[in-house]
């Protein structure tokens, strides 16, 4: 898959912005069929004091408001951190082609660990999923902050 990695590696510096801004370091980029960036985003949870602002959820928005739709048909998604089960949901509403993602979340996944909302029977779409892309870097970026925020007393 052509931009595979540089795709991740974009994901992965608006998860850095988002560590820098003292959210979870979480970074997700929507790509069109044609390899073109139309969205990215990093976590703004604590910033917008919304739970709903994750980095995949910002990222759909702003690519769904781009094409003018509520579906994405034939985009791909690269997001750090395996999506949670709303993220997952919203993944397979947009009708994203495909999902890329780095760490697993075996706390709060929704794909891989967890409730496996794609392994569902009532899933309306099945994205291709591809994990463990910038695996390394994504977690370490992770235990980095969680661990600073131990290190601080503020977990």
């Amino acid at each position: 898959m052509s931009g595979f990695n540089s795709h991740m590696d974009r994901a992965l510096a608006e998860a850095r912005a988002a560590a820098a801004r003292g959210e979870v370091p979480v970074g997700a980029v929507v790509v069109d069929p044609g390899g073109a960036v139309v969205a990215s985003a990093g976590n703004r949870t604590r910033e917008l004091n919304d739970p709903t602002a994750h980095a995949e959820m910002l990222a759909l928005r702003a690519a769904c408001r781009a094409a003018g739709s509520e579906r994405l048909p034939g985009h791909s998604l690269y997001v750090t951190l395996e999506p949670c089960t709303m993220c997952a949901a919203a993944i397979g509403f947009a009708r994203i082609a495909r999902l890329c993602y780095g760490a697993a979340d075996p706390k709060s996944g929704g794909v891989a660990q967890g409730p496996q909302v794609f392994a569902h029977p009532q899933a309306h779409h099945v994205p291709e999923v591809y994990g463990g892309i910038g695996e390394a870097e994504a977690e370490a970026l992770l235990k980095d902050f969680f661990g600073g925020l131990r290190v601080a007393g503020g977990c």
